[in-house]
């Protein structure tokens, strides 16, 4: 009997096309660079208009070994961004900033270690790698939390996630909901950098989880101010991942693949640091396209002359924050 599958069509498409501006052997890199740059602005839909960001402190709480700070963001036009910020006690003048990015769950709370519920209690329990705020604090940085669009407190009902709404509608406008996000993250630094003048500005990790990580990644494609970008369960191939089984319409940028192969994109941090966690048994991520896709960006490195400066490390479980390995790397690479 004949088969009329159209997704199998589809993906059979994608595997057999070759991105139209992957990095092409005897180009010169930068300028490769700013074109790719540019392209990846347009697929991902970003904002173009600054707005004043009516920055707006909630509260400055002491919490042990840190002080933490609530404020929100304009980062549109009448959208407003909620935020988190831990400075570690006692630091005497600037300190560098761990950019802490949440992925699909309650909300950012979970980043800085906090439950709304019982539930948010023993993911907390069973997965502390989620409070990736105070771990930052403990690697002497202050700690960035971001409520991510559609997330938590962006989320319809407060809590919890509303994506796929959010993104079609996003998409019926010629933008995307990660775009978004980048976008919000880029325009929050911009605050930070006026309102908190503790923060080392020049010296930037960016991390974070699943979708956490993703947006680590683009957001370090196009903002350089990232100086190392440390992304969990997230960097693999769309081949291996996004078109090969369900995920959330978050993750899917219209076109991206008949220019792009994510490890192209790695070509964007380069020289900068890039550090690529994954998990062996991670089954949404599968590890072997995983390992695939980093080849690729080892190559590219290798072409921006900065070979030593990307690194891929694998832990045992599945899709985890591999917050240790990440660390740990990053300090290997002199990341302080």
């Amino acid at each position: 009997m004949r088969e009329y599958k159209a997704y199998h069509y589809e993906l059979a498409r994608l595997k057999e096309a070759t991105p139209l501006m992957q990095y092409q052997k005897g180009e010169p890199f930068e300028n490769w660079q700013e074109k790719a740059r540019e392209k990846l602005i347009e697929l991902l839909g970003l904002p173009t208009e600054r707005c004043e960001p009516q920055f707006q402190l909630e509260y400055e709480k002491a919490q042990g070994n840190y002080t933490e700070y609530r404020f929100t963001v304009q980062t549109e036009e009448g959208y407003v961004v909620p935020c988190h910020l831990l400075v570690p006690a006692g630091k005497v003048g600037k300190t560098p900033l761990a950019v802490c990015l949440m992925g699909h769950g309650s909300g950012m709370h979970l980043a800085l270690g906090l439950a709304k519920s019982e539930k948010d209690q023993q993911l907390l329990d069973e997965w502390p790698h989620r409070a990736m705020a105070p771990r930052a604090v403990r690697e002497g940085r202050c700690a960035l939390v971001i409520e991510a669009r559609a997330f938590g407190e962006s989320s319809d009902k407060g809590y919890g996630t509303s994506c796929t709404e959010a993104a079609k509608t996003a998409l019926l406008m010629g933008r995307t909901l990660q775009g978004e996000r980048v976008w919000d993250v880029m325009r929050v630094l911009d605050a930070v950098a006026v309102h908190f003048p503790q923060v080392d500005m020049t010296d930037i990790v960016c991390t974070g989880n699943s979708g956490g990580g993703t947006a680590t990644f683009y957001l370090a494609c196009l903002d350089e101010r990232i100086t190392a970008a440390a992304p969990s369960c997230s960097i693999c191939s769309f081949e291996g991942s996004i078109a090969a089984m369900p995920h959330c319409l978050c993750n899917h940028i219209p076109g991206i693949r008949k220019y792009f192969e994510m490890g192209d994109l790695a070509g964007l941090i380069a020289p900068r640091i890039l550090v690529v966690a994954a998990g062996e048994k991670d089954d949404i991520f599968p590890i072997e396209s995983t390992r695939q896709n980093f080849e690729k960006i080892q190559k590219l490195y290798d072409v921006a002359g900065a070979g030593d400066r990307c690194a891929l490390v694998i832990g045992e479980q599945g899709h985890y924050n591999y917050a240790d390995l990440l660390w740990s790397k990053m300090h290997q690479m002199g990341v302080k």
